[in-house]
């Protein structure tokens, strides 16, 4: 059975603009570029994923094992939408959706979401405030639809009851922490556990 990797990527000068009193546009940019790599280096290494592909505007700097899959511009859940059809048609059989800015990722925990999903049919790793998605397993195809953004956890909860499946809820500390405020960005420079990911 097939399984990919999908990575949401925002152009990069356009992303976490609520770092802008801290970063400058470069340093942002720069941050984005890590963090993508860290992902994209561990879903290589992640058990049960076969094929990763990233939904971006640009293909520019994006590792050749990687799929492209363009960002028509209508918003990354639209892109994700088709993005989820287009790995259907390439005989996918089951996804997982994971965000690009997750720098304590780590190959045990995307397993472990897709063994929830294998399990549950659907499964969703909250953020660590447990209002928003970080990252998403389920089976294919499926008419599921993203709804990342604010509040996103409650609004996939709800798209799983709507397909009748109970998504299950896999909490572990990679998948919930993201970089999006400026308190995030200080506990990643603070983070001093020895495993040396992207602290800057």
């Amino acid at each position: 059975m097939s399984c990919w990797a999908l990575v949401p990527v925002k152009a990069r000068r356009a992303g976490k603009q609520r770092l802008a009193g801290l970063l400058d546009e470069a340093a942002r940019a720069a941050l984005i570029e890590r963090m993508l790599a860290h992902v994209l280096a561990t879903l290589r290494r992640a058990p049960g994923v076969d094929h990763t592909a990233v939904v971006t505007p640009e293909r520019e700097g994006l590792p050749e094992d990687i799929l492209w899959l363009a960002d028509a511009g209508d918003g990354v859940n639209a892109a994700l939408h088709v993005a989820l059809a287009a790995l259907s048609a390439r005989g996918a059989r089951r996804a997982v959706l994971v965000a690009a800015d997750l720098p304590w990722l780590g190959a045990d925990e995307v397993a472990a979401l897709i063994g929830a999903s294998e399990k549950h049919g659907i499964a969703l790793a909250p953020d660590r405030h447990g209002s928003g998605t970080n990252a998403i397993a389920l089976a294919l195809p499926s008419d599921f639809r993203p709804h990342f953004g604010r509040g996103s956890l409650a609004a996939h909860l709800a798209e799983a009851a709507r397909l009748g499946i109970t998504a299950a809820l896999v909490r572990l500390p990679g998948l919930g922490f993201d970089v999006d405020e400026p308190e995030d960005l200080t506990l990643l420079n603070g983070r001093g556990d020895g495993r040396g990911e992207l602290r800057l």
